[in-house]
């Protein structure tokens, strides 16, 4: 990796080293000391460049983008991360994991699963200035999901531009439950237990998401905007995770069940 130095502006050169180094982290398995450490002056876009690059090595490879996150979108979250700003990232199709499927530790640094309530679009969605009832309009329906999320940082240790950088941390997901309309819940009183083992560890509604998870899409729209994207229609998005997250390791069983959706289950092996 490259030597610790402050600078006020990244090269494209200095941007595909980094993102090689991190995907590299993410594909081995392997830790590393956050991004800040060897670059001081790492700015918001700039971590979003490298984010963008590690996505342009995965999809010239033939990696399938499947859908998008948002990260640390609850309070609960950004203050276990101490952050107080929530991020995007993106899903890769090896991403996902089948309903009562196996999470491979080996593939993994240091998973912890969170419980999320994820949106699929049957419009496209453009910023600036999209809204939480653009978002209900364009949803085709929600599901339940769980996302395992890995950072590639040392003892899960990041500041805000190092986890953006690093995909915001993307690296399992599993559906399950059922699918329903946005018109048949309310999105904020959803409620959530999650158990590991057989015991609850974690309680939750959709509240906990920056008011209520459509709002968590509609903020994920009008970040893509700045960089003049868009949320095309049929996107998959994954809105955060309504509690904190929770540890894992293998021989864990994991079931949450979430109110009116359904379970979602999985295996640590």
């Amino acid at each position: 990796m490259v030597k610790t130095q402050t600078i006020t502006s990244m090269t494209e050169q200095q941007i595909s080293e980094v993102a090689q180094h991190l995907e590299n982290a993410e594909l081995n398995a392997q830790d590393v000391v956050k991004i800040t450490d060897q670059y001081p002056g790492l700015t918001f876009n700039e971590a979003l460049d490298i984010q963008w690059a590690i996505r342009a090595r995965k999809v010239a490879r033939g990696t399938r983008i499947v859908g998008m996150k948002m990260g640390l979108t609850s309070y609960a979250k950004m203050a276990q991360m101490g952050v107080d700003k929530p991020c995007y990232g993106f899903l890769a199709d090896y991403f996902s994991i089948p309903q009562g499927g196996e999470i491979n530790s080996k593939e993994l640094i240091h998973p912890k699963v969170e419980a999320e309530i994820a949106f699929v679009t049957n419009a496209e969605l453009s910023g600036p200035g999209c809204n939480t009832g653009q978002v209900l309009t364009a949803t085709d329906f929600i599901v339940p999901a769980v996302e395992v999320i890995d950072s590639r940082y040392k003892d899960f240790k990041f500041d805000l531009p190092s986890v953006i950088a690093d995909n915001s941390s993307s690296s399992r997901f599993v559906i399950g439950g059922r699918a329903m309309s946005v018109n048949e819940v309310d999105l904020r009183t959803i409620g959530v237990v999650m158990e590991k083992n057989g015991s609850v560890v974690e309680l939750g509604a959709g509240a906990a998401v920056l008011g209520n998870p459509a709002a968590s899409v509609a903020m994920l729209v009008n970040m893509l905007a700045e960089r003049g994207e868009v949320l095309p229609a049929g996107s998959f998005v994954m809105t955060g995770g309504i509690t904190a997250a929770v540890a894992v390791e293998p021989g864990d069983a994991i079931v949450v069940r979430y109110q009116h959706l359904g379970d979602v289950n999985m295996k640590v092996v």
